[in-house]
C-alpha cells in the first residue's frame, strides 16, 4: 500500500498486516520540494526478495546527495507534520463554514463517509483537503485559483509551501458540467504557513471570484 499520505508517524501498515508499504519520500519525508526518492518497507523475507532480484542492478538507486536531503527531512518530519496538521484543522473549519463551499473531503472529519475506519487506522491526517465549490462556470474556479496571492497552483504536496489544484484544470470551458461535483472539486495542500495567512488568501480570492 501507499503510505505517503500518512507517513509511518500517522499510520503503521506493516503491523496491520500489509506485506509492503511504500512512500513517496519526495513528499513529507523530504519536506522541501527539492529532491526525489521512494521508500519500501516490509518483512525481512520480503525485503530480502527485493534485494536479491535483478532490479537492484538497473542503476536507479538513490544518489548520495539526494539521500542526504532525505535524512535532513527526516530530522524535522515529526515537527513539520504536527504544525501542518494543526493548521489544516483551522483551514478545514474555515472551508466548512464558507458560503461558497458545498462540502469537504477529509478522512478525520465527521462528515467523511469512512470516518470511523479512518479513526481506527490513522493516528492523524496530514495537510490534504479536497473541497467542492458552488461554481456555475469553470472560469469561476480558474479565477479563484489565479487570484490567490500566496497559495501556488501545482500538482505536488508535502513541502513547506501550500498548493492548490482544481479538478477542472484538464477540462475546456465547454466540457464543464456544474452538476458533476468532480468538476467543482479542488485539492488544497496546507504547508507550513500560518492558518491566518492561508485563510486570508482564500477569503480575498473567494470575494473576487464568486
Amino acid at each position: 500500500m501507499d503510505n505517503s499520505y500518512c507517513t509511518p508517524i500517522y499510520q503503521r501498515p506493516i503491523p496491520a498486516g500489509i506485506d509492503i508499504s511504500m512512500q513517496t519520500a519526495t513528499k513529507y519525508v523530504g519536506g522541501h520540494s527539492d529532491t526525489l526518492g521512494g521508500i519500501l518497507t516490509g518483512s525481512r523475507a520480503m525485503m530480502k526478495k527485493i534485494f536479491d532480484c535483478e532490479f537492484m542492478a538497473v542503476g536507479s538507486g538513490i544518489q548520495p546527495f539526494n539521500a542526504w536531503l532525505l535524512i535532513r527531512g527526516l530530522r524535522t518530519l515529526d515537527t513539520r507534520l504536527e504544525r501542518i496538521t494543526a493548521t489544516t484543522r483551522q483551514v478545514l473549519n474555515y472551508l466548512k463554514g464558507h458560503p461558497n463551499v458545498e462540502s469537504v473531503l477529509f478522512p478525520l472529519d465527521e462528515s467523511f463517509p469512512q470516518y470511523e475506519l479512518a479513526k481506527k487506522q490513522m493516528k492523524n491526517a496530514g495537510g490534504l483537503i479536497s473541497f467542492f465549490v458552488k461554481a456555475e462556470k469553470r472560469q469561476q474556479i480558474v479565477r479563484f485559483c489565479e487570484n490567490l496571492k500566496h497559495i501556488m497552483m501545482a500538482v505536488s504536496w508535502g513541502g513547506h509551501e501550500s498548493l492548490i489544484l482544481p479538478r477542472c484544470a484538464g477540462l475546456e470551458d465547454t466540457d464543464f458540467d456544474r452538476d458533476n461535483e468532480e468538476h467543482r472539486m479542488l485539492r488544497i495542500y496546507v504547508g507550513l504557513e500560518s492558518a491566518e495567512y492561508l485563510t486570508e488568501d482564500l477569503e480575498q480570492s473567494f470575494r473576487s471570484s464568486f
